[in-house]
């Protein structure tokens, strides 16, 4: 698994989320949106099917995968599909990791902040934009959502980076695959792309 995405479960402490997602009333049954009447045996869905935490987010996933479908134009929707199909395979994959239910478990929540963020389904800043190396055709924009954990999109020319916080001591700090994103008394250090260099940045 991704370093950056196990942080999310160490780091960031995800497991809160789950747990308020898998709350259960009294004589009411969990189940994920799927059926659990014969799941293949050692599969993916034989372990949601067998926990209350992994039952909730896959329910949870399915209601914003549907609100952001709701959300997409004709053009995003095939997309849309493929993604998600893509998603699931990847998600199924964990049986390959050493830690099968944490892989499972960080798929589902950055999937859902993702769809969140990206389709605008939970409440967002405004976008702000941030000149770097006091070059005015270096920017980029950035709009930070309150999804769980908290995320920020960073638009950079045609390319984009959904982001992850972070634990600081000071100012914010939001970490993507391969970029990363630290903000300190109004100014951000920015790196985009794999060893690529620190960039300097104000908000313009």
């Amino acid at each position: 698994m991704r370093k950056w995405l196990m942080c999310l479960l160490t780091c960031v402490g995800i497991s809160a989320l789950a747990a308020n997602d898998a709350a259960v009333s009294p004589g009411n049954v969990t189940t994920p949106s799927f059926s659990c009447e014969n799941p293949a045996s050692a599969s993916i869905d034989e372990l949601i099917c067998s926990d209350v935490e992994l039952m909730a987010l896959d329910r949870k996933m399915a209601e914003v995968y549907a609100a952001a479908a709701a959300k997409a134009v004709k053009q995003q929707s095939a997309g849309l599909t493929a993604e998600q199909r893509g998603w699931i395979e990847g998600r199924n994959n964990c049986w390959q990791s050493e830690a099968t239910r944490p892989c499972v478990e960080a798929a589902y929540v950055e999937r859902i902040a993702e769809l969140q963020a990206r389709f605008r389904l939970v409440p967002h800043s405004e976008p702000v934009v941030f000149v770097c190396d006091e070059n005015v055709a270096n920017e980029i924009i950035v709009t930070f959502f309150e999804t769980d954990p908290r995320t920020m999109l960073a638009e950079r020319g045609d390319s984009s980076s959904l982001m992850f916080a972070q634990p600081t001591g000071s100012g914010a700090r939001y970490q993507g695959p391969n970029e990363s994103f630290w903000e300190h008394q109004g100014e951000a250090r920015i790196t985009w792309g794999s060893a690529a260099p620190e960039m300097h940045c104000k908000p313009n």
